[in-house]
């Protein structure tokens, strides 16, 4: 039975009866099948899977959407403990953040680009609430999924610089059949957003195939998904990106094997991310 655990107190007692090697999944819940192979892995790896929901108010702007982030906890209680989860942290705003709470992670180089340069102060709210979690659960593992692929470079450099003793296990993007990214926000797209959607994952596919046809220039691989993406009306794209998969800085000439395509797009009032890593074969 997964054991819900509601301060950081309860969950260190916990933690202290629980010696052996812990993997863990932070998310702001709303669980679906991407969140949960996450912690089918971490249950396979480590043996014992801790889980945390949070819709954490700091990684929000405030023209964002934190009131209205989807919200399903006793769903995800079932679900996590299908999944075999052993412990989940369901705190409040005020447990992590209670009164006189004053320190932000300012994460440089690799929180500035992309969704970095969109949403100002978002990687710092998710910078500090993951480091807090990790304080807190003490994991060997933590695993993350590919489709939130700045988020890892982030986490990745978090980790190597404070000398967080961890594993930063990436998993890859789980897709719906047609290929769109699974994501708690695909839950706001109406049936012809829904349909509509589907356009990131083909511009990336098509990025992919000119990739793998031997045209490696950046700035001509950002044309080809812009193409795409202007072939549907409800697309409003953000930005398009090619660029190196550890610095995310942008590639203009030629990219190499595991570029990082990504890109972020607006469907109806939804904003939506995805990316491929590109490889030759």
């Amino acid at each position: 039975m997964t054991r819900r655990l509601l301060t950081p107190a309860e969950v260190r007692a916990w933690r202290a009866q629980n010696v052996g090697p812990v993997g863990f999944v932070p998310t702001m819940g709303f669980l679906h099948e991407g969140h949960l192979a996450l912690m089918r892995q971490a249950k396979s790896e480590c043996g014992t899977a801790v889980a945390s929901l949070f819709v954490n108010p700091l990684q929000f702007g405030p023209d964002e959407d934190f009131g209205r982030y989807p919200r399903a906890l006793e769903a995800d209680l079932a679900k996590l403990e299908s999944a075999g989860v052993d412990a989940v942290f369901t705190p409040g705003v005020a447990d992590l953040y209670p009164a006189g709470f004053d320190t932000r992670v300012e994460v440089g180089a690799a929180a500035s680009p992309l969704e970095g340069a969109v949403r100002p102060g978002h990687f710092a709210g998710v910078a500090t609430v993951v480091l807090k979690l990790l304080n807190i659960v003490q994991p060997r593992r933590a695993y993350f999924g590919q489709k939130d692929a700045q988020q890892c470079v982030v986490i990745r450099q978090v980790v190597r610089d404070l000398d967080v003793p961890l594993e930063v296990v990436v998993a890859p993007t789980v897709r719906e059949a047609d290929g769109l990214a699974m994501s708690s926000r695909n839950s706001y797209l109406g049936p012809e957003e829904r349909t509509a959607a589907t356009v990131l994952f083909r511009a990336l596919s098509a990025a992919e195939r000119t990739f793998r046809g031997g045209a490696r220039d950046g700035e001509g691989l950002c044309r080809r998904m812009a193409e795409v993406l202007s072939a549907e009306p409800l697309a409003r794209p953000d930005y398009v990106s090619v660029a190196h998969p550890d610095t995310l800085a942008e590639i203009s000439g030629e990219a190499g094997e595991g570029a990082l395509a990504s890109l972020a797009v607006r469907i109806g009032s939804t904003r939506l991310i995805d990316n491929l890593v590109l490889r030759s074969g």
